[in-house]
C-alpha cells in the first residue's frame, strides 16, 4: 500500500535529515544532529527577525536579510520586492555584502550577477532570469521566492563562498523565512499606516479641542460684552432720566424754596427754609455725582489706580463747601480692581456723611501703604460723635428698618468682603475718623473674612 508524501513532510525530512532510527546509521545520525542544530539556530534567528514587525518595515527587511546571511554564512544576500507588489512596504530592496554591511545596489563593489538578480526580481522575473555568473545548479547560489496569497511578490537570493555549499536543509530554512516574511512585511506596513493615522487623528482631536476651547472663550467673551452693553445702556438711560427729571425737579424745588424764603418775614421760618434749601442743593450735588458714576463704567474707573480715583473723588464728586485733602503715604502697590472699587466706595460714603450729616468744612483722605497692611482713613472736622455713629451702626446691622443708616452698613460690608476691618474713632480735627485696614497682599479675588465689631473703638487717637 503506497501513500503520497506531502511537500510539508518533505520539508520536515529535509530539516531533520532523519529517515531511520536504526543504530547502524550512526554516521548519518551525527550529520542529522548537526543539521538539526543548525535548523534550530536558524529558526530562532528567524523568529527574532519576524517579531520586529512594530519597529517598521526597514528594520524587518534588514533582520530578514541578516538572518539569511547568518544561516548560510553567505557572502552576498539580496532581498527584493517586485515592482507593484506590497506597495506600502519600504524599503523595496536591500543588499548585504561579505561582511554583513548594507551595500548600495549601484556601488561598483556589487558583482554583476548580484545586480542582475536584483533587477530581475524587481521587474518580476527573478527566478526565471538567466544572469551571467553562477547558474541555477550552483551549490553556492540559492534564490527562494517570497509568496503572498499565492503570488510571488519578491525573492531572497544568496551566494556563499567555496567553503560553504548550500544543501536542501538550507533551502527549506529559507523557504520558511520567505513564507513568513511577506505577511510580516504587510503587517508592518499596516502597523505603520495605523500609527500614522492614529497620530493624525490625535492631532486633529487636539486641534478640535483647542478650537472648541477658543470658541467657548469667544462665546463667553461675547456674552460678557452683550451683558456689559445692556448694563451700560441701562446706566446711561438712568443717568439721563436722573438728569432730565429728578435733578431738574430738585433744582426747581430749591428755586421755589428761595422764592418763598424771600417773602417770609418770620426769622424762624426763614431758617427752616434755609436748611431745606441747603439740603436741596446737596441733593442736587449727590445726583450729579450719581449721574457721573452711571456714565462711567466700573471698567473705566478700574483702569485708574486707587490714589488717582481718590484724587478725582475729592475734586469732582464732593459739595463745593467741603474742602478735601488727599494724602498718599508709602509706595503704592497694585490692587485687585474689586478691592479698589470697594475702598473707593467707602471713601465716597465717608465724605458724603462728613458733608451732609456732620456739616464738616475740611476732610482729609489718607491712603497709607505699609509693609503688610493698607490703611484708608477719612477724617473730618465736623460735629459728628463717634460713639453715636458706632451705636447707629450696631442698630442698623441688627435690623435697619427705615434704611437711614444703610451707608454705614455698606461700608462695613465692603471692608469685610476684601478681608479688612472698619473702625470709627475721634478724628484729630475734632470730628469723626473712618478707617479701613486691609492686610497685604490682597488676593486676586477677595474672600469674605470675619470682622471685629466695627462699633467698638480700638487704638489711640491719631
Amino acid at each position: 500500500m503506497s501513500s503520497r508524501i506531502s511537500p510539508d513532510h518533505h520539508d520536515l525530512d529535509q530539516l531533520t535529515g532523519i529517515r531511520s532510527g536504526k543504530p547502524s546509521f550512526y554516521v548519518e545520525y551525527l550529520a542529522s544532529a548537526e543539521r538539526l542544530r543548525r535548523v534550530i539556530h536558524a529558526l530562532d534567528r528567524i523568529s527574532r527577525a519576524l517579531v520586529r514587525t512594530t519597529e517598521g518595515p526597514g528594520t524587518l527587511v534588514r533582520s530578514v536579510a541578516e538572518a539569511a546571511a547568518d544561516h548560510l554564512t553567505a557572502h552576498w544576500v539580496v532581498f527584493a520586492l517586485a515592482d507593484g507588489a506590497l506597495p506600502e512596504a519600504a524599503p523595496r530592496h536591500l543588499v548585504l555584502g561579505p561582511v554583513g554591511d548594507e551595500v548600495d545596489a549601484h556601488d561598483p563593489s556589487v558583482p554583476p550577477w548580484v545586480a542582475a538578480h536584483l533587477d530581475a526580481v524587481r521587474s518580476g522575473h527573478g527566478h526565471r532570469h538567466g544572469a551571467s555568473g553562477p547558474d541555477e545548479q550552483d551549490p553556492h547560489h540559492l534564490h527562494v521566492p517570497v509568496h503572498l496569497d499565492g503570488d510571488v511578490v519578491g525573492e531572497i537570493v544568496a551566494w556563499t563562498g567555496a567553503e560553504r555549499a548550500i544543501d536542501a536543509t538550507d533551502a527549506s530554512v529559507l523557504r520558511v523565512l520567505a513564507g513568513q516574511t511577506a505577511a510580516a512585511l504587510q503587517n508592518s506596513a499596516l502597523h505603520q499606516r495605523t500609527m500614522r493615522l492614529y497620530g493624525e487623528a490625535s492631532r486633529h482631536a487636539d486641534d478640535l479641542a483647542a478650537r472648541n476651547e477658543q470658541l467657548q472663550r469667544t462665546r463667553d467673551a461675547l456674552t460678557v460684552a452683550r451683558q456689559r452693553e445692556v448694563l451700560d445702556s441701562e446706566r446711561h438711560r438712568i443717568a439721563r432720566e436722573l438728569h432730565d427729571s429728578v435733578t431738574q425737579y430738585a433744582l426747581s424745588a430749591g428755586m421755589q424754596i428761595e422764592v418763598v424764603r424771600s417773602e417770609i418775614r418770620d426769622e424762624r421760618q426763614r431758617e427752616r427754609l434755609e436748611t431745606a434749601k441747603a439740603l436741596t442743593r446737596r441733593a442736587v450735588e449727590q445726583l450729579r455725582s450719581a449721574i457721573y458714576a452711571l456714565n462711567h463704567s466700573a471698567d473705566d474707573r478700574g483702569r485708574q489706580s486707587l490714589p488717582a480715583m481718590l484724587e478725582e473723588l475729592s475734586t469732582v464728586h464732593m459739595p463745593s463747601d467741603l474742602r478735601v485733602e488727599v494724602r498718599i503715604e508709602g509706595r503704592p502697590v497694585p490692587l485687585p480692581s474689586a478691592a479698589e472699587r470697594s475702598l473707593f466706595r467707602v471713601a465716597g460714603e465717608a465724605l458724603f456723611n462728613a458733608a451732609v450729616h456732620a456739616e464738616a468744612g475740611v476732610a482729609v483722605v489718607r491712603l497709607a501703604f505699609r509693609k503688610d497692611r493698607l490703611v484708608l482713613s477719612v477724617s473730618d472736622d465736623g460735629t459728628g460723635d463717634p460713639e453715636h455713629v458706632r451705636r447707629s451702626l450696631r442698630v442698623a446691622a441688627a435690623g435697619d428698618l427705615d434704611g437711614s443708616h444703610r451707608g454705614l452698613v455698606n461700608m462695613a460690608d465692603r471692608a469685610r468682603e476684601i478681608g479688612g476691618t472698619l473702625r470709627i474713632r475721634r478724628a484729630p480735627q475734632g470730628g469723626i475718623r473712618v478707617e479701613v485696614g486691609v492686610p497685604l497682599p490682597l488676593p486676586a479675588a477677595a474672600t469674605p473674612a470675619g470682622v471685629p465689631d466695627p462699633a467698638e473703638p480700638s487704638g489711640s487717637r491719631s
